[in-house]
């Protein structure tokens, strides 16, 4: 609006109707009364434009450092929903980035950065995971296998035990039978409990410790795959002319190109350092729980034979015993 070229309306510019005079005070008064609220600000009526009376009626306007500036509004009081926007925005062209970048390398038309001694380690560990992983999957069943046995031993043990004493002729014989069931049922608990700690530790380092490390391995691929989209990107730009368009666009993709290559040598690092805690806490924990494994096996199955030695020479020596009639019986089978 030029208002010094506009001269202030007088009686004789009213219309017919005689209320523009009436609209024209009332807009004169508003702006004064708006002019002295606001002690920082010198405008005088005549010299507010509409954006700055627009500014103070929405109460987001600040004065200019300099006294005779426009009204500004600060950054802080931004619109959230333009800032969101502006998050999408940037969301969606890097997603569209990364997508580009994926199916030119699975499609051979792309190059990707490797790390010959990480990616190698990475292999590694997936492989190592999924061994492992089947290595818990099995001693899981072998102790649900161990635990009905170990139950039905205990009681068989009980029948015998009661047989023992409702058939006083076989008295002997159901008793040691008894004896022997639940001896075994209580050295199949006892090696129930130590494969159950070896599946625990097991289930511990597979589902905790190196899951850890595979959510790392996710993250680096993911930086590795933006690190290369924004090189390419770079690349392209670099072989194209440089002119005063595309300078700009030059520095921009170089900026980030930048940034997202520190997130990448960072995310690397990162790994690097948790595969080698991971390998140093994978062979204690294994050392630890294949030894006790093996120690609960060799005493279950040292300690089962010495059990089944005694009670077979007892038998012997109960078949040796004169006037039975069991041996007779026996002789003439």
């Amino acid at each position: 609006m030029d208002e010094t070229k506009s001269p202030m309306p007088t009686d004789s510019s009213l219309s017919s109707n005689g209320k523009d005079g009436d609209h024209q005070n009332m807009f004169q008064r508003d702006l004064l009364f708006m002019n002295s609220s606001l002690a920082n600000v010198t405008h005088t009526p005549s010299s507010l434009s509409l954006t700055d009376v627009t500014q103070l009626h929405e109460g987001a306007a600040q004065p200019h450092p300099n006294s005779g500036g426009p009204v500004v509004i600060s950054d802080g009081l931004r619109n959230p929903t333009v800032e969101k926007l502006e998050r999408v925005r940037k969301w969606s062209i890097n997603t569209y980035k990364c997508t580009r970048q994926m199916l030119a390398e699975r499609l051979g038309r792309g190059s990707r950065t490797v790390d010959l001694d990480l990616e190698a380690r990475i292999e590694k560990l997936i492989d190592l995971r999924s061994r492992y992983d089947n290595v818990t999957k099995l001693a899981q069943t072998l102790a649900s296998q161990t635990a009905q046995v170990s139950h039905t031993q205990k009681l068989l043990g009980d029948v015998f035990a009661d047989l023992s004493i409702k058939t006083p002729e076989l008295h002997e014989e159901f008793g040691f039978n008894a004896d022997t069931q639940r001896f075994l049922s209580k050295n199949g608990e006892a090696l129930l409990r130590s494969m159950n700690s070896f599946t625990a530790g097991m289930n511990t380092l597979v589902n905790q410790t190196i899951e850890d490390t595979m959510v790392t391995v996710k993250l680096y691929e993911n930086a590795r795959i933006e690190y290369d989209a924004y090189r390419t990107d770079l690349e392209e730009l670099n072989m194209g002319p440089r002119d005063a368009i595309t300078l700009p666009k030059i520095e921009l993709a170089q900026a980030l190109y930048q940034q997202h290559r520190q997130k990448y040598e960072r995310m690397r690092d990162d790994l690097t350092v948790k595969l080698k805690l991971l390998e140093e806490n994978r062979v204690k924990v294994l050392q630890k729980q294949l030894i006790l494994l093996h120690s609960a096996v060799a005493a279950y199955y040292a300690g089962n034979q010495q059990k089944l030695q005694h009670t077979l020479q007892q038998f012997n020596s109960r078949l040796r015993t004169p006037d039975t009639g069991l041996q007779s019986w026996l002789g003439e089978g």
